[in-house]
């Protein structure tokens, strides 16, 4: 829509903001109305009309099988949107049109924003399958026309109300209630009957007060919103909330109907909602439990961690004290990883933060100082199966890194980057094979890089190497899904290539 103004007409920031909020609510006049909506906005020069949006009923046979956004038609050529637009009036008069051996009647509705009228919707009504309206067709039908004269008026949508989300907002068919001026329902579909049925309700709805009847099903604990209740079932303003009573939960929404200006009565939408709350909470419970799950797991493996190190101290052999050590930052990095998914709504991590701790780790428990250390690049969000592996084959990458490519006494510079996109086609550091078959649609490319006295002559990364190495190739090629090699860095030291699929 905003394209389609800014291209073809002079309408301001404010006239397409109301035009937005128009169209945010306009399911709710189209299922009333059985038909089908087009808002036509005339262009910069006032010779044609361009669509800007269509809606479909959910509640009918739709009259358009096109799709008529960004459609242009000269004035002249449909008199009823001349008439509504010069006139400012809502305009019926004319003989059905017939579209394919159908007949469509055609209305047109003037949108009208703080006296002036910025565009007109065009409502088709598909009359191939009209019938004996009902009482409830009746009603829905009385409700559009009241809507219809609302926006022509410049009342609806309600301006300086907070915007409903309309994915949870309830819709025609999920159940409506028709009050007039002083709330008292004139009208209750049976799918909001048997919303207020699950509420509790034991009697019918039509001829009770709705704000009253509402606020009475609530329980006695819950009196301090009663009162607030009672005003919004009553349909005095545009407000929605749930209401939750006898093990059920319903969301009720409030839209007072001013055709002429003065409230004339009100339409009350409601929708049953409760099995989705009822999972909503068995997501929370799930989610809180995985959470702590992860935090004992953490916990867990922090004591594990601390008695190695203590194990450590004891220990007289040099050589048994630096495996104790490695064991120390091996279930360190898993800790870490335990501990963001602790804090996370779900499986997933952001990598990076756990990057910077596996390489703060390494660097406290490995060296003093002597070599710099850096970053770069982003990995992105990853999951639980990806992170914990890949942080034991980064723990493993530096520790190796720190141990062979800098003496006792030597400084140097080590970097971790990594690139994170679509898979090219060919090249781009890929091997030409995967263990996973085809190349993956998102990779992950992973470097470290040192500056050291690089790898000594004959070594082989695919055989050679201690149990670190050993750990890195199992984890990368078989639980990983990717590939490891070391080459010599372009300028000295040693690169480590690490390929990951990200699926």
């Amino acid at each position: 829509m905003n394209e389609l103004v800014r291209r073809h007409t002079t309408l301001t920031g404010a006239d397409v903001e109301w035009l937005h909020m128009l169209v945010s609510e306009w399911q709710l006049l189209s299922d009333l109305s059985f038909a089908d909506l087009v808002l036509w906005i005339p262009t910069w020069d006032g010779i044609r009309y361009v669509s800007v949006a269509q809606m479909r009923p959910n509640t009918g046979p739709t009259s358009y099988h096109d799709d008529m956004v960004g459609h242009l038609v000269p004035r002249g050529r449909r008199p009823l949107l001349d008439a509504a637009y010069d006139e400012g009036r809502i305009v019926r008069e004319g003989d059905p049109e017939w579209r394919e051996e159908v007949p469509v009647r055609v209305e047109s509705i003037p949108v009208r924003r703080e006296g002036k009228v910025l565009g007109v919707i065009a409502r088709n009504t598909n009359l191939l399958t009209v019938r004996t309206p009902s009482r409830l067709e009746l009603t829905y039908l009385q409700s559009a026309s009241d809507l219809a004269q609302m926006i022509a008026a410049g009342t609806f949508p309600y301006p300086g109300v907070e915007q409903t989300d309309m994915d949870a907002a309830p819709r025609v068919g999920d159940g409506l209630i028709r009050l007039d001026a002083d709330g008292i329902v004139t009208y209750a579909s049976p799918n909001a009957l048997s919303a207020y049925h699950r509420l509790g309700l034991t009697t019918d709805l039509v001829g009770s007060h709705l704000g009253r009847a509402t606020a009475e099903l609530v329980p006695p604990s819950r009196a301090a919103v009663h009162e607030a209740l009672v005003k919004l079932a009553s349909g005095w303003a545009p407000r929605q909330t749930e209401v939750e009573a006898q093990g059920g939960v319903v969301t009720v929404r409030a839209i007072p109907l001013k055709p002429k200006g003065t409230l004339t009565g009100s339409l009350v939408l409601c929708r049953d909602v409760t099995e989705l709350r009822r999972r909503d909470r068995e997501l929370m419970t799930k989610d809180a439990t995985i959470r702590e799950i992860h935090h004992r797991v953490k916990n867990n493996l922090q004591t594990v961690a601390a008695l190695l190190r203590l194990q450590s101290r004891r220990m007289e052999s040099d050589a048994g004290r630096a495996a104790l050590d490695e064991a120390v930052r091996r279930v360190g990095s898993i800790a870490i990883v335990h501990e963001t998914l602790s804090q996370a709504l779900d499986e997933q991590v952001a990598f990076d933060e756990i990057a910077d701790r596996v390489l703060a780790m390494v660097m406290e428990l490995s060296q003093d100082g002597r070599v710099a250390t850096r970053r770069s690049g982003s990995f992105g969000i990853l999951s639980a199966e990806v992170a914990t592996p890949l942080s034991m084959v980064l723990t493993e990458v530096l520790q190796n890194a720190l141990e062979h490519a800098f003496g006792p006494s030597a400084s140097g510079n080590l970097e971790v980057s990594a690139l994170r996109g679509r898979a090219p086609a060919t090249g781009m550091g890929w091997s030409d094979s995967w263990n996973g078959g085809a190349r993956p649609e998102e990779y992950l490319l992973i470097t470290v890089q040192d500056d050291g006295k690089g790898m000594p002559e004959g070594f082989d990364p695919q055989q050679s190497g201690n149990l670190g190495l050993q750990i890195v190739r199992t984890l990368a090629t078989g639980e990983l899904g990717g590939t490891f090699d070391m080459v010599a860095g372009p300028n000295g030291g040693t690169k480590v290539i690490l390929e990951i699929p990200v699926r």
